[in-house]
C-alpha cells in the first residue's frame, strides 16, 4: 500500500507532462484524489497501539546494508494524510491562476507538485536511513521549479538561496549517513535500517558528532534560527500555492527527522545538546514574531510566522515529555492546516487586489465580506485562539516549556503574545478602514475558492473542540519514542481523598 501511495503521484506527475495542457488540470486533480483516497484507506486500517504498520523491506544495495524499507507509525501516518490532502487542495485554489514563465499554462506546475507529493510522502514513510537521504535531497528538485518558475519577479534568485540553504543542510546530513555506515559496519554488519541502527551501542562522542549533523540538516530545513534566513525571500516569491507545500509539507520534514532521527538514533546526544536546542528555539519564537510585526508584504509576513511556530514544535520534541512530544506532533498538523489558509487566502486577495503590499490595503471586509471572515478564522488560529486547533497544540508545548524550565515557559508565552500583535494587525490595515482603490472593485470567493479553503477552516474548528483523534495516533508514538530515550514522565500527584476514602494519585 505505501509503495503505491509513493508510485501513484510519481506516475501521475510523469503522465501529466506528457498530456496537452486542456487535460492536465483534471488528471493531475484526479491523481491527487486517489492518493488522499489511499491514505484514507491507510488510516482506517491503521491500529492504534504505536509501532511500524504497513511495513515491507527488500534489498537495495546489500554491499552497503541499503533497503527499500517502508513503514508507517503514528507521527508519518498524521504527515501523510496533511500532505495528501493538502496537495488537492492547493491544484484547486491555484486552478485558474498558475502559468509558467513561458505563459504555457499549468501544467508543469502540476507535475512538479505530484512529484513533491510523491517524495515528501516517500520522506515520512522510509524506515532506512539511506532511502530517507536520498528522497530528502530529491524533493529539492521540483521545490526549486516550483519557486523559480512560478511567482513574482525576484522568484529565481529566491529559488536560488533556497536551494544553497538545502544543500548545504544536506551535504553536512550526508557526512552524517556515511558516518552512521562507518559506526554499523564496525559493529559487524553495515545496515541502514531504523531497527538495525536503534539496537547498535554508537558510542557517546560518535553520537554526538552525527546528531549534529542530523540535526543541522533539520534546522535547515525545519527552519530554525539562525539558518533560516532562506524562508522569507522564497515565501514572498513564490506562489501561494508553493508556499503552501513548502512550509506545510516539505519544512515538516525538519521536524519529524528531529523526532524520528535525532531522537530515535541518539537519545543521549540529544539529551546533551538539549540546552542549546530550547535556546535556540526560544529565540525563534520571539524573533520571528518580531519580524513579523514589521513586515509590509502579506506572504514575506506569512511566512516568517512560520519560524516562531517552528520555534514552538522544536521546544516541544526537546522538553522531553509525553505532553511536549504530542503538543509538537499535533501543531505540526495544526501550523500545517493554518498557514495553508492563510496562503491560499492571501494568494485570494492578491488575485483581487494585484498587491501584497499591506499599506495599500484596506476595507476589503466591505467588499469581500466572505474572504475576509475566513481569512480572520485563519489568522486567529495561526495566534492560537482557544476554540481553534492550533490552541491544544501550543498549550501542550506551553505545558512542557514550564515542566522543562519556568523561564523557558516564560519566553514562549511572549511569543503568543506577539503572535496576536502581527495576525490583528495585519488584519486591520488589511480588512478594515476605508475601501481602498486596489480592492474597490473586487469579488467575493467564487465556488471553487470555497471548495478549497473551507475543509481548512472546518478542520480548524473541528479539531479545535475534538483533537482527540489526533491525539490518539501521535501519543502512542511519542510514549514508545520517550521509552526507547530512556525518558520517563514524572506522574501527577494530587493531595486529597477521594469520595472513598482512598488516596488519589
Amino acid at each position: 500500500m505505501l509503495s503505491l501511495l509513493i508510485a501513484l503521484p510519481l506516475v501521475g506527475a510523469l503522465a501529466v507532462a506528457l498530456l496537452p495542457q486542456r487535460l492536465s488540470k483534471p488528471a493531475g486533480l484526479g491523481v491527487a484524489l486517489v492518493t488522499l483516497a489511499i491514505s484514507l484507506v491507510a488510516a482506517a486500517q491503521y491500529q492504534l497501539d504505536g509501532g511500524m504498520q504497513f511495513t515491507y523491506t527488500a534489498d537495495w544495495i546489500e554491499a552497503l546494508g541499503v533497503h527499500y524499507a517502508v513503514g508507517l507509525d503514528g507521527l508519518g501516518l498524521l504527515m501523510v494524510l496533511l500532505t495528501t490532502v493538502l496537495v488537492p487542495i492547493v491544484l484547486v485554489a491555484e486552478w485558474l491562476t498558475v502559468e509558467d514563465e513561458s505563459g504555457r499554462g499549468p501544467r508543469s506546475f502540476i507535475a512538479w507538485t505530484l512529484a513533491l507529493e510523491a517524495l515528501s510522502l516517500a520522506v515520512f514513510t522510509a524506515t532506512d536511513v539511506f532511502l530517507f537521504y536520498v528522497v530528502f535531497e530529491a524533493t529539492l528538485i521540483p521545490a526549486y521549479f516550483l519557486v523559480g518558475g512560478f511567482g513574482r519577479d525576484g522568484r529565481g534568485a529566491a529559488a536560488l538561496k533556497f536551494l544553497m540553504f538545502q544543500l548545504a543542510g544536506g551535504l553536512v546530513l550526508l557526512a552524517a549517513v556515511i558516518g552512521l555506515y562507518v559506526v554499523s559496519a564496525e559493529a559487524g554488519e553495515p545496515s541502514y535500517l531504523l531497527t538495525d541502527l536503534a539496537a547498535l551501542d554508537i558510542g557517546t562522542e560518535a553520537g554526538r558528532w552525527l546528531f549534529a549533523g542530523f540535526f543541522f540538516a533539520f534546522a535547515v530545513k525545519a527552519p530554525l534560527f539562525p539558518v533560516h534566513t532562506w524562508l522569507a525571500d522564497t515565501t514572498e516569491k513564490a506562489t501561494p500555492g508553493t508556499s503552501t507545500l513548502l512550509v506545510c509539507v516539505l519544512d515538516k520534514i525538519g521536524t519529524f527527522g528531529m523526532l524520528r532521527f535525532c531522537l530515535g538514533l541518539f537519545p543521549e546526544a540529544s539529551q546533551w545538546a538539549t540546552p542549546l536546542v530550547i535556546t535556540l528555539a526560544l529565540v525563534s519564537i520571539v524573533y520571528g514574531a518580531l519580524l513579523a510585526i514589521g513586515q509590509d508584504d502579506v506572504l514575506r509576513l506569512i511566512g516568517l510566522t512560520s519560524l516562531s511556530h517552528f520555534g514552538f514544535i522544536t521546544l516541544g520534541i526537546f522538553a522531553f515529555t509525553t505532553q511536549g512530544g504530542s503538543g509538537a506532533i499535533l501543531y505540526m498538523v495544526n501550523h500545517g492546516l493554518a498557514t495553508a489558509g492563510l496562503f491560499l487566502l492571501a494568494g485570494y486577495v492578491y488575485h483581487r487586489s494585484g498587491t501584497m503590499s499591506i499599506r495599500e490595503m484596506g476595507g476589503m471586509e466591505k467588499v469581500t465580506p466572505v474572504l475576509a471572515g475566513l481569512f480572520l478564522i485563519a489568522g486567529l488560529a495561526t495566534l492560537g485562539l482557544p476554540g481553534l486547533s492550533p490552541f491544544i497544540s501550543e498549550f501542550l508545548v506551553l505545558l512542557s516549556a514550564f515542566d522543562y524550565a519556568w523561564w523557558a515557559g516564560a519566553v514562549a508565552v511572549t511569543g503568543i503574545v506577539l503572535a496576536a500583535i502581527y495576525v490583528l494587525w495585519l488584519y486591520q490595515r488589511t480588512m478594515t478602514g476605508p475601501t481602498t482603490p486596489a480592492v474597490a472593485d473586487a469579488k467575493d470567493l467564487g465556488v471553487r475558492e470555497l471548495a478549497a479553503v473551507v475543509p481548512l477552516v472546518a478542520a480548524l474548528v473541528f479539531f479545535g473542540f475534538f483533537p482527540g483523534p489526533l491525539l490518539d495516533v501521535s501519543n502512542p508514538m511519542i510514549g514508545d519514542l520517550l521509552t526507547e530515550v530512556g525518558v520517563s514522565d514524572d506522574p501527577p500527584v494530587v493531595s486529597g481523598e477521594h469520595a472513598s476514602g482512598e488516596e488519589a494519585h
